[in-house]
């Protein structure tokens, strides 16, 4: 079983963007990692959303089967998927990128809120979306539609992997959430990811400072040498602390 991320990585990956993510990422050779179509409903809150992924998998309904009646049924995937992520997990669902219908509603946005999940992202959108919006749960879709999932949506799977916004999401991957959206990141290198993507923001916030001091970019951004000494000089002046996870 793979080891979870610390909760020091946990912190650090709650405060940087999305953004330094993706750049932290590209570093090590990924370049599809950002979710598209998926964004946040409703505010934000100051702590970016982070968990490990647990997903489900929808493949197209069909009328035979796909009726209300299938709601009955405990063991149905989309109903156990969120009577069984687990605290602090983030439930991720794969809806093939179709607007058409929900991939879920209020009441299993509630429910997995009061069972301790970090989230929900889907690449389909929800319904109730305004109240989903104002539940104070984090939720990242594609926006909002009123037909039932049944419609367009037939659950099959649990915790394998699946596709969402057009990435790979295996079970367990990190998923981090702002403003920006959605940035997956697989657990084998989530830990030097927090940590270098924190040191590269303090960088770039000594950075910023100089342009806005009036520096040009050439040497400045990106540093060369002399600017880099000047940042560890200022970090040295400013008793920043080492970053750990």
């Amino acid at each position: 079983m793979a080891k979870p991320l610390s909760d020091g990585a946990t912190n650090l990956l709650k405060r940087v963007s999305t953004a330094t993510l993706t750049t932290q990422m590209f570093r090590r050779g990924f370049r599809n990692v950002f979710m598209q179509g998926v964004a946040p409903l409703g505010k934000i809150g100051s702590d970016n959303l982070v968990g490990p992924a647990f997903t489900l998998r929808n493949i197209p309904a069909r009328e035979d089967i796909d009726v209300l009646d299938i709601f009955l049924d405990p063991e149905n995937p989309q109903r156990k998927g969120v009577e069984t992520c687990p605290p602090g997990y983030v439930l991720v669902q794969d809806c093939r990128g179709d607007r058409t219908a929900a991939s879920c509603g209020s009441i299993l946005v509630t429910r997995l809120k009061v069972r301790g999940a970090a989230g929900m992202v889907s690449d389909g959108p929800v319904r109730d979306s305004a109240v989903i919006a104002e539940i104070g749960f984090p939720v990242f879709c594609a926006g909002a539609s009123a037909p039932t999932n049944i419609i367009k949506h037939h659950s099959v799977d649990l915790n394998l992997p699946i596709g969402c916004g057009g990435v790979a999401v295996y079970p367990n991957d990190i998923i981090v959430g702002d403003v920006d959206r959605v940035v997956v990141i697989p657990l084998h290198v989530a830990e030097e990811v927090a940590i270098d993507a924190a040191e590269q923001e303090r960088m770039e916030d000594f950075i910023k400072r100089r342009v806005e001091e009036g520096a040009p970019l050439r040497g400045t951004y990106p540093p060369n040498e002399e600017t880099k000494s000047a940042y560890l000089a200022w970090k040295a002046q400013n008793d920043h602390q080492e970053i750990k996870p």
